[in-house]
């Protein structure tokens, strides 16, 4: 153990050592760049992590931050400004769309409505012009009465014949052509029938069947000159029966007939049509009594 009184050497290498001590500790905090005597201690500081360089390097990382927040900012504008008009590029047509949806549907109804009651009216009116055309005619009786004391006898028809005034009225079931219908007719003592009024024209359709398209040929003709009709007794024909937008002559249609269908709104009046004289048909054969 040392003593406290100690050798001058032992001291001097003593203080030495606290010297030596006193100067690394002042060179490794405070560096004096003037003195050229002493060297710098062998532990150096990384500029980069202390001073201003680690200030530069956090203004760096903010600003790259800043400019990421930017970017990121301006995409999404950008992208809501792309969606904003596309959807309302959707939604207007869309809406567009349902009110043409509405308005057809409206438009459809009403069209129905008319159709209805145009059925009705037409209804109506040929009910008043069948009772017009019975009241018009003036009926003449199946029986001829006497129009003097002498006792005249009764017409009597043949078998499957009908009568109907003075004369009698066969509804065939054969189909023929018009001309060997009429041929049929002659070699019964008749011809084809001739239909001069309303009255007529309704007794023998109220005689036909309802079917599909039920047709009858009766004497009637433009054979000779194109529309001009005339009866098979070469008289010309007055006025008629006919369809709306008959006779038309569609493939050379020159002889008519009469149709009667299951369409109840089909009337006696307006059921004449032209055909092809070729076409096999039954037909409705007239005597005169």
């Amino acid at each position: 153990m040392p003593t406290t009184g100690g050798s001058p050497a032992s001291d001097g290498m003593y203080s030495q050592l606290i010297d030596d001590e006193a100067n690394y500790d002042e060179q490794s905090h405070k560096p004096d760049v003037g003195r050229s005597a002493h060297p710098v201690s062998s532990v150096k500081v990384n500029p980069t992590l202390s001073g201003p360089g680690r200030y530069r390097l956090a203004t760096i990382c903010l600003a790259a931050l800043c400019v990421i927040l930017l970017i990121s900012i301006i995409a999404v504008a950008a992208h809501n400004k792309n969606k904003t008009p596309q959807g309302s590029g959707e939604t207007a047509p869309e809406i567009q769309k349902q009110t043409q949806d509405t308005n057809v549907t409206a438009l459809m109804a009403t069209i129905t409505k008319l159709q209805q009651e145009k059925k009705q009216l037409q209804k109506e009116r040929d009910e008043l012009q069948n009772k017009l055309a019975m009241k018009t005619t003036t009926k003449v009786p199946e029986v001829v009465r006497p129009t003097s004391k002498a006792a005249v006898a009764p017409i009597v028809c043949p078998q499957n014949w009908r009568l109907f005034n003075n004369s009698c009225y066969l509804i065939s079931t054969n189909t023929l052509g018009w001309s060997a219908s009429q041929s049929y007719c002659q070699s019964k003592g008749a011809h084809l029938a001739i239909i001069l009024t309303a009255e007529e024209q309704t007794f023998l359709w109220n005689l036909l069947p309802r079917g599909h398209w039920n047709s009858y040929w009766f004497g009637i003709t433009d054979g000779q000159t194109e529309d001009v009709w005339k009866w098979v007794d070469g008289t010309q024909v007055v006025g008629g029966f006919w369809e709306v937008g008959e006779p038309n002559n569609h493939i050379n249609e020159d002889c008519g007939y009469i149709v009667k269908t299951q369409v109840l709104e089909r009337v006696a009046i307006r059921s004449w049509y032209d055909a092809p004289c070729s076409m096999s048909l039954p037909f409705i054969c007239e005597k005169e009594m």
